[in-house]
């Protein structure tokens, strides 16, 4: 068993080659080998969001505070809240982040695949994020 106590693992910023706006990533867990999965809480204040990118195996999201907005490529803008449960499928381009006016918080759990857990490719413009 390995307890990982609130406040014992450092915040860290969102870096801008990934996200836009101001962005900050508490990490929950990481993959011990053989286990894959990794699980950070990411908030997002107004406006922020990542990147387009993908997850070799997927990822879930739970959001847990605030409102926000997803999107996956060639697909709607989604509006997300509390309590909604976000999965993309393996592979899919996508990207995440707040509303406009309002931040939010959600918990991201993901696997690796060699090592990796993402691939990122290029910045959600202000028109995509305004749908």
């Amino acid at each position: 068993m390995d307890i990982k106590r609130s406040g014992s693992q450092p915040s860290g910023k969102g870096p801008a080659e990934y996200f836009t706006g101001t962005v900050r990533i508490d990490p929950l867990f990481q993959a011990h080998e053989p286990v894959r999965a990794v699980g950070a809480s990411v908030t997002f204040e107004p406006g922020a969001r990542t990147a387009w990118h993908a997850h070799p195996l997927g990822q879930s999201l739970i959001v847990i505070a605030g409102c926000g907005r997803a999107q996956r490529w060639g697909g709607p803008l989604e509006e997300i809240r509390p309590g909604d449960v976000v999965s993309f499928a393996p592979g899919e381009k996508h990207w995440h982040g707040a509303a406009p006016t309002t931040a939010m918080t959600h918990i991201a759990i993901q696997e690796q695949l060699d090592g990796k857990t993402a691939e990122w490719m290029e910045q959600v413009s202000d028109e995509q994020y305004r749908g």
